[in-house]
């Protein structure tokens, strides 16, 4: 079976040979045991060992240091599920300075788990394995950031036109099982997704147990998915408290099944609304959870904006999370009292800012760009450049570091 390459790869191979503990991170069916696998069979060997496992979970548990001893090179899968192995780990990196000791991975984000989030300060690299990419997928580099922050919008002509021509790929998602499936194989593994995985992982997080509501809270994000949080809101219509709403919301961002895009507001005055958007992490998932197929993508306008720009989102967080410009990105959505909106604003550490607007239209309008000039007349120097993400043919400029971009600009150049 041929093993689509991830571009993550390297990253870790690099930090193995620099770092005592390497910990790849990511939502169930992601690819990390497959990935980690292969690297501990060819460029790093190391025993393998899954805590899916219920005899190794119980040793690990029951006597963390015998579990890791013997000196050998270890890649520990899930090891959220045995978190006092964390502890042990740091008394055996501690005396011994031996890098790349420890691959480990973890379907839950260990690192705002209370029992885990100070075990391994400065000894440990972490990463986040998304599903793939669409770069991954086609074989093509991830130059989009780089581009952008280097100014240069990504000139695209002849690319297909029209939601038809992107709704399979929308639709299909990035999560591995299925990244080459048919309909009814996505069907069952989406299907069977939402309700075993959080079933599985729930009980590894402090804050929720009831996973059949965090399911619920998950279908209702994805019905709403790139809207603003309201948590209120959602408890009233699934009859929940709004504060376990807010449970089963960060408990869901733990499990990297959906992605929180806090309101972007820096140094632009008070009259900015400062809720949060939500997305579904994988569009595979979330047209799954609505029941959207192609045909309803392609004449369904309301639905494929949302799609659409979810698609955007996880596209980006996805590349930054193999490129050196990851770790110095924050993402953010930008919308204002007056109207102005900008779907997806990244803002680099330095201070420069790249702003993304999504369009489900091969037609763009001049309307379309007034959030995005509006940003760039605020921020100067600071505005980098910024893109109309739409389904027309043609990159257009639309003036001073403003463009129109076709969607495939995000994977081609």
């Amino acid at each position: 079976m041929h093993l689509i390459d991830r571009h993550i790869r390297p990253l870790l191979i690099e930090a193995l040979s620099q770092m005592r503990v390497v910990c790849l991170l990511g939502a169930r069916q992601a690819g990390k045991t497959t990935l980690v696998r292969s690297i501990a069979d060819r460029e790093h060997p190391a025993r393998y060992v899954s805590l899916d496992d219920r005899s190794a979970r119980e040793l690990a548990q029951a006597d963390p240091l015998g579990f890791l001893g013997g000196g050998d090179r270890l890649a520990i899968d899930e090891v959220q599920r045995a978190p006092d192995l964390l502890l042990a780990i740091k008394q055996i990196v501690d005396a011994d300075d031996a890098r790349g000791r420890f691959l480990l991975t973890g379907s839950a984000n260990i690192l705002i788990l209370p029992s885990i989030a100070d075990a391994l300060p400065g000894r440990v690299a972490y990463f986040t394995l998304w599903p793939f990419s669409q770069g991954e997928l086609l074989g093509s580099p991830a130059a989009f950031l780089e581009s952008c922050f280097a100014g240069h919008a990504p000139s695209v002509k002849g690319a297909p036109m029209g939601r038809a021509a992107y709704g399979e790929i929308v639709v299909r998602g990035g999560f591995p099982g299925v990244a080459v499936a048919g309909a009814a194989e996505r069907r069952r593994f989406f299907t069977d997704y939402a309700g075993s995985i959080l079933g599985r992982e729930i009980g590894d997080l402090a804050s929720v147990k009831d996973a059949g509501a965090a399911a619920r809270v998950l279908r209702l994000v994805a019905a709403r998915s790139g809207a603003l949080s309201n948590q209120s809101s959602i408890g009233r219509e699934l009859g929940i408290d709004h504060k376990t709403v807010g449970n089963h919301l960060r408990a869901l961002e733990q499990l990297f099944l959906v992605v929180r895009l806090p309101a972007w507001h820096v140094n632009l005055g008070h009259r900015v609304i400062r809720t949060a958007k939500l997305h579904v992490a994988d569009t595979g998932l979330l047209c799954s959870l609505i029941g959207a197929d192609e045909k309803r993508l392609e004449t369904d306008g309301g639905i494929a904006g949302s799609a659409f720009e979810t698609f955007v989102v996880n596209e980006v967080v996805r590349q930054a999370s193999i490129n050196d410009l990851g770790p110095l990105l924050n993402f953010y959505h930008y919308r204002d009292r007056r109207g102005h909106e900008v779907d997806l604003v990244i803002e680099h550490a330095g201070g420069d800012v790249v702003a993304i607007e999504v369009k489900a239209s091969a037609t763009p309008r001049l309307r379309d760009f007034a959030g995005l000039a509006q940003l760039r007349d605020l921020l100067g120097e600071r505005f980098r450049l910024g893109l109309l993400l739409h389904l027309g043919p043609d990159t257009i400029p639309m003036g001073d570091r403003i463009s129109a971009v076709p969607l495939a600009g995000l994977w081609t150049d």
